[in-house]
């Protein structure tokens, strides 16, 4: 059944590729868990008594609430689909309760600091170089996610309509508008990519390897850590940080809300709305340094 669940997620729902394979990974210790701890082989047929002691035990081995939490809702999902298929009749997670997790409000990078990143940071001339830039600008300018990144194609770029599309989770497709000056940069990558590689067409993608090779998640981590590095005082060093970016700032401008929702492809204005966190304490600092009773 684990395998119609992740056929279901991949070709039906159309959920991403790090998601599935977390979702699997979370299944297969779960099934370990079960045969080890209870000597239960079908973990179609557990009941809610197994799943609170798999709780149980990777609270005791350490694992943080959000990661606990993120492996009950992979099994929530698991047995609702056993549910809708009719091979259960009952929910072994329905009295399943998630850990109480401290709120944190997600990191950015301040401005100066992103401007020293983009503008007076020397990126080398040749590919190597150029692909980091328009990697951490990209990043930046628009938001995306890293899969996002990693997936796009030079076709998905319209520089004539100074935007470009990505197909975000479930593959739902957005629009992005570009920057004159990202405009500008994405021509000059363009020109250092053709040069850099004899044959190119536009369904190759925008940010590959020295050998012409779609990116992958630690090449770009491994980007922006580099950078990262040089300038910003976070503990984070993520592609992601660059996205909490993104909203951030843009809220601080005094953008809709629901501008940027659809900016960052959320279902809904709860995922967006943990940024406002962030503006509020810029407005709180601002009435506190200029309003004469504060």
């Amino acid at each position: 059944m684990v395998e119609s669940f992740i056929n279901h997620l991949e070709f039906e729902k159309r959920t991403s590729r790090h998601t599935i394979i977390a979702y699997r990974k979370d299944l297969e210790q779960f099934e370990e868990f079960s045969r080890l701890s209870f000597e239960q082989e079908d973990i179609a047929k557990t009941d809610h008594s197994t799943i609170r002691a798999w709780v149980i035990d990777l609270v005791e081995q350490g694992l943080n609430p959000s990661s606990v939490n993120r492996k009950i809702a992979t099994l929530r999902s698991f047995y609702k689909f056993l549910m809708r298929s009719g091979e259960i009749t009952q929910d072994p997670t329905y009295k399943i309760r998630s850990l109480k997790t401290p709120k944190r409000l997600p990191e950015f990078v301040q401005e100066d600091t992103i401007g020293k990143i983009l503008e007076e940071m020397h990126y080398p001339a040749d590919f190597d170089g150029q692909r980091d830039r328009m990697v951490m600008e990209f990043l930046y300018l628009t938001g995306v996610r890293l899969s996002e990144l990693i997936e796009l194609r030079w076709r998905d770029i319209d520089l004539h309509q100074d935007a470009v599309k990505v197909f975000g989770k479930r593959k739902k497709e957005r629009i992005i508008p570009i920057s004159k000056s990202l405009k500008l940069n994405i021509i000059s990558y363009r020109k250092v990519f053709h040069e850099s590689f004899s044959i190119t067409d536009e369904n190759d993608y925008f940010i590959v390897t020295n050998d012409k090779e779609q990116a992958y998640p630690m090449k770009i981590y491994r980007i922006v850590r580099q950078y990262l590095d040089l300038f910003a005082q976070t503990t984070k060093r993520s592609p992601h940080l660059l996205r909490h970016t993104f909203a951030t700032h843009l809220l601080n401008k005094g953008a809709d809300l629901n501008a940027v929702k659809d900016l960052l492809g959320h279902a809904n204005l709860a995922a967006t709305q943990v940024y406002t966190h962030n503006s509020m304490e810029k407005l709180k600092a601002v009435f506190e340094q200029a309003h004469p009773k504060a």
